[in-house]
């Protein structure tokens, strides 16, 4: 037997699992039912207020025992707090789908209705509560040590994961698959493919401290997802990338997505995509604030698809200086899109959907287009690598069109390229 075991830490991530095992030929179970999404507009944030009360209400911290079946109810079936520390699906013939819960609270809501969507599809889903607090990181381990030696396939969805090495470093699965979890899968198989250690597209260059402690995790890992005499390794994605030398890259066309969800009514208008290149230092938020008035002037958007780390302060700018509607979505934008109702154009900052929403919206209509980042736009202390990866992210999008920013300032005109 082949057990194969998922660690999933975003809901991206899940999502693209979930299109991994469909294109294995694990479609959606007969008799399950779409999981409702509320209509985009219904988590408006006008304020700073109403962009924290819109975001899903932190959970206990208890964890998913694995499903019986397609349509578990999640609320009936969680444990309490301290209980289900069994409940770690042991490696099978089917996937086993673990969730290392991140912090945030909305990555903690997506990340619920992404699992509650993975057991309607038939899957065994375990929660796992692998950063609370004191003591986490080792029941983790603890927990999760004898699936992980069992497994002859393991998906990870963020191969720069802290967590993900420090599990590959004390586990070393005969067979990997790495799955998107954004433009960061690009970055993986470039650094791959140069025998580069692991870092970031928007760190710094110099090692800090803490990569200086955690630089021989880093580097074993790293070996670990490598091929090897020993091991196979896998990349499932829907980006251009050039596969590294022995290693196996595979299409995600986002086939389930399409099979289970829309196709989507459409508006008529435009709907922008927000991006957290502010919240991550590479962005002056400045200037992002005018180019998205200006994007919304021009394509006449309505709303905007706020992602999940932009915080409320600058949600609530939004909302006020340039009238549109702030949502958060609660899934994957590729299911809301899918889902609708949506803009008959979306516009976006250089990130993974303007790769993916091409494919989860073939067919339907849907024009996307992509917004280039201006040099000017950048702040002094930005990673030296940030323009010229944001430059691929572009480039390479070709389902997308082209903005290009035109005119004395990068700010004052955008236009088609």
């Amino acid at each position: 037997m082949t057990g194969r075991l998922a660690f999933v830490e975003s809901p991206v991530q899940l999502l693209n699992v979930l299109e991994w095992a469909h294109a294995r030929g694990r479609g959606p179970a007969p008799a399950a039912a779409p999981a409702p999404v509320p209509p985009a507009g219904a988590d408006r944030a006008p304020g700073p207020d109403a962009a924290r009360a819109s975001a899903p209400v932190p959970d206990s911290g208890t964890a998913f025992a694995p499903a019986s079946g397609p349509g578990t109810p999640p609320a009936a079936s969680a444990p309490e707090p301290g209980q289900g520390r069994d409940a770690v699906p042991a490696a099978s013939d089917d996937l086993a789908i673990v969730v290392l819960s991140p912090s945030d609270p909305m990555s903690r809501g997506q990340l619920r209705r992404m699992a509650q969507l993975a057991r309607d599809e038939g899957f065994d889903v375990h929660w796992q509560e692998a950063r609370a607090g004191r003591g986490a990181l080792v029941r983790t381990l603890r927990e999760l040590g004898g699936p992980l030696r069992a497994a002859e396939r393991v998906i990870v969805g963020d191969p720069f994961s802290r967590y993900v090495q420090l599990l590959l470093t004390l586990f070393g699965p005969r067979h990997v698959t790495v799955v998107d979890d954004g433009t960061a899968t690009m970055e993986f198989a470039a650094q791959l493919a140069g025998g580069e250690r692991l870092v970031r597209w928007h760190r710094k260059g110099d090692l800090g401290p803490r990569e200086l402690l955690l630089a021989p995790v880093t580097s074993l890992a790293r070996r670990r997802l490598a091929p090897g005499p020993h091991r196979t390794v896998e990349i499932f994605t829907s980006l251009p990338v050039q596969a590294p030398p022995g290693t196996e890259v595979t299409e995600n066309a986002y086939a389930w997505t399409r099979s289970r969800f829309g196709p989507p009514a459409l508006t008529g208008g435009a709907d922008l995509v927000g991006t957290s290149l502010v919240e991550t230092g590479v962005v002056d938020a400045e200037h992002y604030l005018r180019v998205v008035g200006q994007l919304a002037r021009t394509h006449g958007a309505t709303r905007y698809f706020a992602h999940r780390r932009e915080t409320p302060e600058k949600l609530h700018r939004i909302a006020v200086e340039t009238g549109l509607q702030v949502v958060r979505p609660e899934l994957p934008l590729e299911l809301i899109a899918r889902r609708g109702p949506v803009g008959a154009t979306i516009v976006s900052f250089p990130s993974t959907v303007v790769h993916t929403l091409p494919l989860a919206l073939a067919g339907t209509g849907v024009k996307v287009a992509v917004c280039e980042i201006a040099p000017e736009w950048l702040k002094a202390t930005a990673s030296p690598r940030a323009q010229g990866f944001l430059a691929g992210v572009v480039g390479t999008a070709s389902g997308a069109d082209r903005l290009t920013p035109r005119g004395g300032s990068a700010a004052d005109r955008l236009e088609f390229g």
